[in-house]
């Protein structure tokens, strides 16, 4: 009727994917569409009716997690690939973030603590590490392993060794870490005097040593599959790694003079 009110509240549609389904949602809203490949998490059924309001959702290559607003965790897809939270179901509890691997989930509590699952070769199991994972504030993944920022700013790692997992080599030169990135199989951190380490498969970025002496003033590092791009202070360009997957920017560096 004329003069009568009308509220509205507008949700932003979000959308999540594995490798094979796709999950569209409205954060805070009471229902999920998924569809693909049912064993990659297109089919959400068995768990549809605990999908109330839901705050984020992740995704390795074969299932869904969602993290909904009371903090706990509903999961589903292909049960090796982090589909079943069961094992770990009870410590789900205050979760504030979730990242993954291709194969595994990690979640970031409200106590700064992590709990994990899915494939134990590919991050799904941080028993060895655990006692160090306090005062969380990022987890970076590339296809096999994680990298936490805790408060201090030092780094641990764990998952598949080669892929990033084990970061012994530069830990003593992790400090007052800003940001970690990753490529499919390592990890390049900014440091505090805007320096960066890298480590993990060599192939995939995780050797900086040919433009170590150029990655000085960085101010964002970003990633290919294969390969690693820093913009610099002064707005130069420098890159490393397979020149096939973006490692080698010689032949257009002279236009980044002109951006």
């Amino acid at each position: 009727m004329n003069g009568d009110q009308l509220t509205a509240v507008a949700l932003q549609a979000n959308l999540a994917a594995s490798n094979g389904a796709f999950a569209l949602w409205c954060s805070g809203g009471d229902s999920i569409v998924t569809w693909g490949k049912a064993d990659h998490g297109g089919d959400s059924s068995a768990v549809q009716d605990q999908l109330r309001n839901v705050q984020q959702i992740q995704a390795t290559t074969w299932a869904f997690a969602a993290i909904l607003a009371d903090g706990s965790v509903v999961t589903w897809g292909d049960p090796d690939r982090g589909g079943d939270s069961s094992a770990v179901q009870e410590q789900l509890k205050g979760v504030k973030q979730l990242q993954a691997t291709e194969r595994a989930f990690a979640a970031i509590l409200a106590d700064g603590s992590v709990v994990t699952w899915g494939s134990l070769f590919c991050g799904g199991d941080c028993s060895a590490v655990e006692d160090q994972l306090m005062g969380v504030k990022q987890v970076q993944a590339t296809s096999s392993a994680f990298a936490a920022i805790l408060e201090d700013g030092s780094v641990v790692t764990w998952g598949y060794p080669r892929s990033g997992g084990h970061s012994s080599s530069v830990q003593d030169q992790l400090r007052s870490v800003q940001r970690v990135q990753a490529t499919r199989e390592a990890f390049a951190a900014i440091l505090e005097d805007r320096s960066v380490i890298t480590w993990g498969d060599p192939y995939y970025g995780g050797d900086s040593s040919k433009v170590q002496h150029q990655l000085r003033s960085v101010e964002k590092v970003q990633a290919t599959t294969c390969a690693f791009a820093a913009i610099l202070a002064d707005g130069s360009v420098v890159a490393w790694d397979n020149p096939y997957w973006g490692g080698d920017c010689s032949a257009v560096q002279d236009e980044f003079l002109y951006l």
